[in-house]
């Protein structure tokens, strides 16, 4: 069994490529694509979906709906989630979750009644589950992802299946540490902390880059309305949690999407605003084409502010951010930044 775990949206493709790799060489592996809710919401994994549903090979992915990327997700996408099992034919593996979380869910039984309520076509919108079938993958869940079981039953039945397959597993960020449960995001990535108190030790010293960065936003959006801030679920991590609380209206978390994150940016310098773009420097290397096409060839006036740049320790390899003085230096003198002006007549 292959397993890919989820990268920021990459793991579909790759488990695919596994997939069709197998298939060629005329073996009988089992390829596992996990994928978290957050991740999903990049544009990467729905064009894996639609090619995974394409291709009809057989490749499960487990989706660990969390409701959580660095920060809890706010987008529209898992919003509408259905509770309900496809019609898949899995009986034992198709078990909807009955614990107290899945009744808290914001999406639940009210996503439900509006389907039933509503015409075939709205609830294809409405329902990720129909979405995937419609996409020609087969629909699990959701299921309790705690419940080692149901996972068993669910990736059992998958394996028996000859297409696509994909499991809606439902998971509680920390579930097992009241302090984790509470502060999801908070122990993302943590520092040395106090297990019994939960308590984050803060070493002594000047303020961070990050917190500097976001008092020195606030403190410029005080007196020029023009500036919005934009990223990509990590307000917390790029220090514009304060500024999402004071300006609402114009703080913009799209989700795991660096390329719109840019897009976004070049739309609201287009319209008069000037746009403040935080975001990691390794995630930002998914928005290149972006910077080049959208925001520098339209010599447009947007502020990029990188945080975790270089070497970052706790954060592990794929958070180095170890390449954007290279492929953002270019555009200081590049003619894209110095379009030629026409000669006088």
């Amino acid at each position: 069994m292959f397993t890919t775990p989820g990268t920021r949206g990459n793991s579909i493709s790759v488990a695919l490529g596994l997939a069709a790799a197998r298939d060629a060489r005329g073996t009988d592996e089992t390829v596992v694509a996990v994928i978290g809710d957050g991740s999903l919401t990049g544009g990467m994994a729905f064009e894996a979906l639609n090619h995974a549903g394409h291709l009809g090979t057989r490749v499960i992915i487990v989706l660990n709906d969390n409701e959580m990327s660095i920060a809890p997700n706010g987008w529209r996408t898992w919003r509408a989630t259905s509770p309900a099992c496809a019609s898949t034919g899995a009986t034992g593996a198709c078990v909807t979750t009955s614990s107290p979380r899945s009744a808290r869910r914001s999406f639940g039984a009210a996503m439900v009644a509006a389907g039933e309520a509503a015409k075939e076509s709205v609830k294809q919108l409405l329902v990720p589950g129909m979405l995937f079938e419609e996409l020609g993958i087969k629909y699990v869940g959701p299921i309790d992802g705690h419940d080692v079981q149901q996972v068993q039953n669910a990736v059992s039945w998958a394996k028996r299946n000859d297409g696509p397959v994909l499991i809606h597993a439902v998971t509680r960020k920390g579930m097992g540490y009241t302090h984790a449960e509470d502060r999801p995001d908070t122990f993302h990535g943590i520092s040395p902390f106090s297990v019994e108190t939960g308590k984050v030790e803060t070493p002594r010293g000047p303020l961070s880059y990050t917190e500097t960065f976001g008092r020195a936003l606030m403190a410029e959006a005080e007196s020029d309305e023009r500036i919005v801030a934009i990223t990509a679920a990590m307000p917390a991590g790029t220090g514009l949690s304060h500024f999402a609380e004071r300006f609402p209206e114009r703080f913009f978390d799209v989700g795991i999407a660096e390329q719109h994150a840019v897009g976004l940016a070049a739309g609201l310098a287009h319209g008069g605003l000037l746009p403040v773009v935080a975001i990691y420097s390794t995630f930002l290397q998914r928005a290149y084409d972006q910077v080049i096409m959208d925001a520098a060839l339209q010599n447009l006036h947007i502020v990029f502010c990188l945080d975790r740049a270089g070497l970052v320790g706790e954060d592990g390899p794929t958070h180095h951010g170890v390449f954007d003085l290279t492929y953002l230096a270019q555009f200081r003198t590049s003619w894209c930044l110095r379009p030629p002006t026409r000669p006088s007549s």
